[in-house]
């Protein structure tokens, strides 16, 4: 049903309840395989090839085939619900924030952290370079302003390699030192990844004693007040979920995707343990680390999603949740 309470008109000559019937949806299949057959006729013989014998696909080839449809799953939903326009700008969105993670890693991440060290970062003077880089940037200063500038600069680096100079000093600044973590505490292109430690998951915690007890309060900047039991923040950005999406080593490649099929420990060298395969590791509150209670295809959904494929993406965590969409704690 759409917003005035009518049946959704459909593409394909697909009506609205045959989707909720195993006749509907047979035909729904065969439109898709249409549709594959007249774009791509190689990976179409693929996916039949793949449902004849599904046990003959290694996890690679299985991960390697379902990413390769995602796009063409993406078009087709687009065209059956009539949404090609909304799914171009949702990819428009991803697409103009790219240059943020490209950025993040290749300048902020490989070179300004690399070349300038801490100590070195800490005699910045990061509010006259701020001052500088706005200027060059017309007057306006925001983080992805920054990463599409020095994009841009990187193409001739030769000629731009004064701004760059100040780009990469201001990123280490940004990066490394407090002054700049918290002028920046919201942005992501110049986050550090930290690793987690159980013992200490608020770091910004304050700890003090009190008749002899370790108390530990929250500062008062980072204090958020809880209204009943409404959630006391708002979530994460479209920017920082493709930062996380970014972030991802893709280790379906590997055959791991440890987020989803657990970290194991490593075989001893001397053989393979009784059992005849690895343990799960343990957390340190010895909680076993086996994964994704569902299987979900976590490092494949990442990759579709860092390529602005969003359709696709969420298409991948429904081939083993398809209740995805309806789950969730927002």
């Amino acid at each position: 049903m759409n917003s005035g309470g009518s049946i959704l008109n459909l593409d394909f000559g697909m009506q609205f309840p045959q989707l909720y019937t195993r006749d509907g949806l047979r035909t729904l299949d065969q439109c898709f395989l249409q549709e594959i057959e007249a774009a791509a006729p190689v990976l179409r013989n693929q996916l039949q090839q793949a449902r004849q014998q599904p046990d003959a696909l290694t996890p690679l080839q299985e991960s390697t085939l379902l990413i390769a449809l995602g796009p063409y799953v993406e078009t087709f939903v687009a065209k059956l619900f009539k949404i090609e326009a909304q799914v171009a700008a949702l990819a428009s969105t991803h697409h103009a924030l790219a240059p943020l993670y490209v950025i993040k890693r290749q300048f902020v991440q490989r070179t300004a952290a690399k070349k300038i060290k801490p100590e070195e970062a800490e005699s910045i003077d990061g509010p006259l370079l701020h001052a500088q880089l706005a200027e060059l940037f017309g007057g306006k200063f925001d983080e992805l302003t920054f990463a599409q500038y020095v994009q841009h600069w990187l193409e001739d680096e030769a000629l731009h390699a004064e701004p760059l100079e100040i780009a990469k000093r201001y990123a280490a600044w940004a990066f490394h030192t407090r002054a700049g973590q918290a002028a920046h505490r919201d942005d992501i292109l110049f986050r550090e990844a930290h690793d987690i430690h159980p013992e200490n998951l608020v770091p910004s915690a304050q700890k003090s004693n009190q008749d002899g007890y370790s108390v530990f309060t929250i500062k008062p900047t980072r204090i958020r007040r809880r209204d009943g039991f409404a959630l006391t923040d708002h979530g994460t950005s479209l920017r920082g979920a493709l930062d996380q999406a970014n972030y991802c080593i893709f280790c379906h490649a590997q055959g791991k995707d440890s987020c989803s099929k657990g970290l194991k420990e490593k075989l001893p060298k001397d053989g393979p343990p009784p059992e005849g395969k690895a343990a799960y590791k343990k957390s340190v509150f010895n909680v076993t680390q086996a994964g994704c209670p569902l299987s979900e295809k976590i490092s494949e959904f990442h990759a579709l999603k860092a390529s602005g494929h969003a359709v696709a993406a969420l298409a991948m965590i429904t081939v083993d949740n398809p209740m995805a969409a309806a789950t969730g704690h927002r």
